[in-house]
């Protein structure tokens, strides 16, 4: 039984849903966005109610039934509200600046490293250490976020790299702290 799937999605109203064949197209105030709706799954609207049943019990379709109604779900929440993480970086000459579209990196390397963002996300940087990732496509903008991330995750023992806002870090303590009293 997917309790996912059974929920019922209310459309706020300035969004619109539309099913074209295996395909739901959602438009709202933040713009447009195309789900694949997976086989085996029928979508129903009924005024700004949206329900998701399924035509059989085999194992994959209950696995997509809860899948393809928190993708809509996803993209209803995109466009009318958006998406957007930010992330902060953490150590000494650790800086990042826009180039364009692009955001540019310094993270401790030889050299800058420059990332291009997914498309239908905005990136910016209101501080030297903030970064800001923002869009409708929740995918898009967690893929942009975690591509900046991956520039240098932070570690463990100084904390140092870029994380999420969000993110606690557990510090460890080094060998010399744990050495005790030994001589």
């Amino acid at each position: 039984m997917s309790r996912i799937g059974n929920k019922h999605i209310i459309l706020p109203e300035n969004v619109t849903l539309t099913v074209e064949g295996s395909k739901a197209i959602v438009k709202g105030p933040k713009g447009t966005l195309e789900v694949a709706i997976n086989s085996g799954i029928d979508v129903h609207i009924d005024d700004r109610t949206v329900t998701f049943t399924r035509r059989n019990e085999l194992k994959q379709t209950k696995q997509n039934h809860g899948t393809t109604r928190a993708n809509v779900h996803n993209a209803v929440v995109g466009v009318s509200e958006g998406y957007k993480k930010e992330l902060e970086m953490k150590g000494i000459g650790y800086k990042a600046q826009m180039q364009g579209e692009n955001v540019v990196l310094w993270a401790g390397y030889s050299h800058t490293v420059t990332i291009t963002p997914n498309e239908g996300v905005k990136i910016s940087c209101p501080s030297a250490t903030e970064i800001v990732v923002e869009g409708i496509s929740k995918q898009a903008v967690g893929q942009t976020a975690a591509r900046i991330r991956e520039v240098r995750p932070p570690e463990p023992y100084l904390g140092k790299g870029i994380r999420y806002k969000t993110e606690v870090v557990h510090t460890k303590e080094g060998k010399r702290a744990s050495a005790g009293g030994k001589k």
